[in-house]
């Protein structure tokens, strides 16, 4: 899946400042965050001594908690907030009662389509509440030193986990500021990056078959729809062909087209500098001399027989830079692949377009907007491969969008011009 993220703005305008007093002082420091957060207009000094229910009271309310304690009492401290904005509202037993009953009722007489109106109103309170829970846990605040050392006790050694998604560290910019949260997102894609993710249809050998996401790029952890790359038939007619992968993200996908019997050759496309980067640190690692990255909105020049796409599948607007893999506003690189695919393909060439459901489900998009959007562009279908996905959520009874996950399939759609 691809990333299309905007370089962060810490990297085309001045850096945020933020704000708080300690021992009778006016202080400030270099405010960070990668979600484009502005800084809390209130800052109080917190350490151990303070209370979980008096955190949560000031987090709330949107008071930084700037950490002066024990490392990780801080991460605990995250936890414990976690677990009260994760706390659901007790209804009244005799109302829980019924509105139990009456959900059960409906799914045993309704199919998942019928119950769709429903999900859009539910999907929007669930990023609304989703976004409310990010707010309050990143009022927890961690100071860094101008090397991206942590001042505090029991702190880690996080200095390659901040380069990797900072830039390197800088003397000049001094201290600064960031969510003790964001910093644990960076750690664990740090983690992710140095272990790796197995791709089977990679082969078979452990340390030969793995992609190393970058932080900010999205991770190949979900492998139906790479699965679907490796068994689409290839378009026959010759032995010499020509594949585009757009979008390519870690380069997941370009690899596995690269060793498609017949493909002699892949470019593969993104626009962001971290999926670039990524991109071409995976597939140098791999050994694919045959696959080359470039810079580019889509579509490189030129024809190829097989040309890839995974657009991010819902079509939403994106509330934080990583979530440009998974949200696209208004459809548009969705649109974007359709519209331009014929003048890009060979003859008797084929666009194969991945896209899950989920969002029909939610009714973000319909089944037959997409078809009206493929005869638009100039498109038919020439067949469609379908796979059920097996990502825990899927599985997960509690989850606000249960129900549309567990009806989800991923699809690969074989598109040729008309």
């Amino acid at each position: 899946m691809p990333t299309n993220l905007p370089i962060s703005p810490e990297a085309s305008s001045p850096a945020p400042l933020i704000h708080w007093t300690e021992g009778g002082e006016a202080r400030s420091a270099r405010w960070r965050s990668e979600r484009g957060a502005a800084p809390p207009k209130r800052v109080v000094i917190a350490d151990d001594s303070l209370s979980a229910d008096a955190a949560y009271r000031l987090a709330c309310e949107g008071t930084g908690l700037l950490w002066r304690g024990d490392f990780q009492n801080a991460r605990m401290l995250v936890q414990a907030l976690a677990r009260r904005v994760d706390k659901p509202a007790k209804p009244k037993r005799d109302k829980r009662v019924k509105a139990q009953k009456a959900g059960e009722a409906a799914e045993a007489i309704a199919p998942v389509e019928a119950l769709a109106p429903v999900f859009p109103e539910a999907f929007h309170l669930h990023r609304q509440a989703q976004a409310q829970r990010a707010r309050v846990l990143s009022m927890v605040l961690i100071p860094f030193d101008a090397d991206y050392s942590i001042p505090l006790r029991r702190a880690p050694d996080a200095k390659k986990a901040c380069a990797e998604a900072w830039g390197p560290a800088k003397e000049a910019n001094g201290s600064s500021v960031a969510s003790l949260r964001e910093l644990m997102g960076f750690i664990s894609a740090h983690e992710w990056r140095r272990k790796g993710v197995p791709i089977p249809a990679l082969g078979e050998d452990g340390p030969h078959n793995r992609i190393h996401p970058h932080y900010g790029v999205f991770s190949p952890v979900r492998g139906e729809y790479i699965d679907l790359v490796a068994q689409a038939p290839v378009p026959e007619g010759t032995a010499d062909l020509l594949g585009f992968d757009i979008g390519t993200g870690t380069g997941v996908l370009a690899a596995v087209l690269a060793l498609r019997s017949g493909v002699q050759r892949v470019i593969a496309t993104d626009q962001d500098p971290r999926a670039l980067a990524c991109a071409r640190d995976n597939l140098k690692r791999l050994g694919f001399p045959q696959i080359e990255v470039r810079e580019a909105d889509l579509f490189p020049e030129g024809r190829a027989h097989i040309i890839v796409c995974n657009p991010p599948w819902l079509p939403a607007r994106p509330g934080s830079p990583v979530e440009h893999a998974v949200y696209d506003e208004d459809s548009r690189m969705l649109l974007g692949f359709l519209n331009g695919l014929a003048a890009h393909l060979e003859p008797k060439g084929e666009g194969w377009l991945i896209l899950s459901d989920f969002a029909e489900h939610l009714g973000l998009r319909t089944r037959a907007w997409l078809l009206a959007a493929i005869d638009a562009a100039g498109l038919k279908v020439v067949d469609r491969l379908d796979a059920q996905p097996h990502h825990p959520k899927a599985a997960d009874a509690s989850d606000a969008l249960h129900a549309a996950r567990a009806a989800e399939v991923t699809s690969l759609w074989r598109l040729a011009a008309k």
